[in-house]
């Protein structure tokens, strides 16, 4: 049995959680997200583009992102996700409850 450079399964909804979370340091493209996410988790979540841009797509039709273009680092054009104040509002309600599911988890781990 070997292992695998496959990132964990993520909980339902934590992609969103997590994309919020990047965006409240500023704009940021897809690719800029997925690299920001890769170098803070120490390259344990590792999204691909078939999650990100659908979860994006989500973001902005529930109004928590808008989206605009310009040029990216290197001189391409590219989509600029920002974070919306309904979006900031989300990351805390998201946030708060992931942090309760966090501890239930782990009273279990503990206790079970």
């Amino acid at each position: 049995m070997g292992l695998t450079n496959t990132p964990p399964d993520l909980l339902p909804g934590t992609l969103d959680l997590l994309i919020l979370r990047a965006l409240v340091s500023g704009p940021l493209h897809g690719y800029a997200i997925v690299q920001r996410l890769r170098l803070i988790s120490q390259d344990v979540l590792q999204v691909g583009e078939s999650s990100l841009y659908p979860a994006l797509q989500r973001l902005l039709h529930n109004g928590w992102a808008t989206a605009s273009w310009g040029p990216s680092e290197n001189n391409r054009r590219a989509r600029f996700y920002t974070l919306t104040a309904a979006g900031r509002k989300r990351l805390a309600v998201e946030r708060a409850e992931f942090e309760r599911l966090i501890d239930a988890i782990t009273r279990v781990l503990r206790e079970a």
